[in-house]
């Protein structure tokens, strides 16, 4: 039997587990269909009945032992914070089996790409960054218990998705030396930048905030994979959506929002930072964030062999190219990594 045709049969054979819980009103398994996965591990699975469908994820395998996946654990949390997140039927720690509610297979990339105008943009992006917003504002002294409280962007973190950039991107895809002269000293400036960033005071954020996270259901935006949350400056979020690879937003209607989330929540949350002091601060998680993704790429085509994300990594290098450019200090560096680039 194949790997696949086995799984199918789990898959099937945990709804029925779920059915004879009475979790449910349905009885009988009418498909099931394997999806197209994400960047990640998890296998998901759709499963019709009679009347309506679920989607199943496979994830990794806990004992009762072990702690709980931490998605679990955030959907509790988002959901009791009225953050619109996947409703979850049942679970079963021990083979993976998470059975959530169906959210369709609109994104709000494929939703935004047809829009109808630049004033339809803006008007569904600022529906994004009120739902991002109710991430940020939680209280997480309710929750200080949690793993997801105690994990942060700190400096530590924010530079080591620049080493993951170096491995996939600067060594594995476009084969540099990275013991050289040039990209060490690009690394120091990234380093201090990361130091900068991970001062800046923090709030619970998604930590993959982007048009593939979020789904559209009955006209609603609905949060998905936000297991990896963590503290950090909630502009990592913002960033995330705003300077997101796979959808290229006005840039007239970009700068709106930047002001919007500024006026509405920031100042609220940092009431310090001027506006421009709050920019800078963002320009500089716009480039931490794009260079992270550039890597992200790069891995999934070197681990994977999938070939669907390396479209992004142009855009995304001039995106950080173009934003060291408007910052003087990132001058040299920005000349090295150009270098680099353009050189391949």
């Amino acid at each position: 039997m194949k790997p696949e045709q086995s799984e199918r049969i789990l898959v099937e054979e945990l709804f029925k587990k779920t059915i004879n819980k009475d979790l449910l009103n349905d009885e009988v398994i009418e498909n099931v269909e394997k999806l197209t996965g994400d960047a990640s591990t998890r296998k998901y699975y759709r499963i019709w009945t009679a009347k309506k469908s679920y989607v199943v994820c496979l994830d990794n395998p806990v004992t009762e032992a072990q702690e709980e996946p931490t998605f679990l654990k955030l959907q509790r949390v988002l959901h009791a914070e009225k953050v619109r997140v996947p409703l979850i039927h049942d679970k079963e720690l021990a083979t993976g089996y998470i059975l959530e509610e169906d959210l369709g297979d609109v994104t709000f990339l494929k939703d935004i790409s047809q829009v109808t105008g630049l004033a339809g943009e803006y008007d569904f992006y600022i529906k994004a960054i009120d739902l991002m917003a109710q991430i940020h504002n939680i209280d997480v002294a309710k929750y200080k218990g949690e793993s997801f409280t105690k994990l942060a962007f700190d400096t530590e973190k924010l530079y080591a998705e620049m080493e993951f950039t170096k491995k996939y991107f600067l060594k594995a895809y476009l084969s540099l030396d990275v013991e050289s002269e040039d990209v060490k000293k690009l690394y120091k400036k990234l380093f201090s930048m990361c130091e900068g960033l991970s001062r800046e005071p923090r709030a619970l954020v998604h930590r993959d905030y982007h048009s593939r996270n979020l789904m559209i259901k009955d006209g609603e935006q609905i949060v998905i994979d936000f297991q990896d949350a963590r503290m950090g400056t909630p502009l990592y979020d913002l960033v995330s959506l705003l300077e997101d690879c796979y959808y290229q937003i006005n840039d007239e209607n970009k700068k709106r929002l930047i002001e919007y989330y500024y006026n509405t929540y920031f100042k609220k949350f940092d009431s310090t930072k001027s506006f421009e002091q709050f920019k800078a601060v963002y320009d500089m998680m716009a480039i931490q964030r794009v260079f992270k993704a550039i890597g992200s790429f790069a891995y999934i085509y070197a681990d994977r062999k999938d070939l669907r994300y390396i479209k992004y990594i142009g855009y995304a290098f001039e995106k950080v190219r173009s934003l060291m450019l408007v910052h003087e200090h990132f001058a040299e560096e920005r000349k090295i990594l150009s270098s680099l680039y353009y050189a391949n």
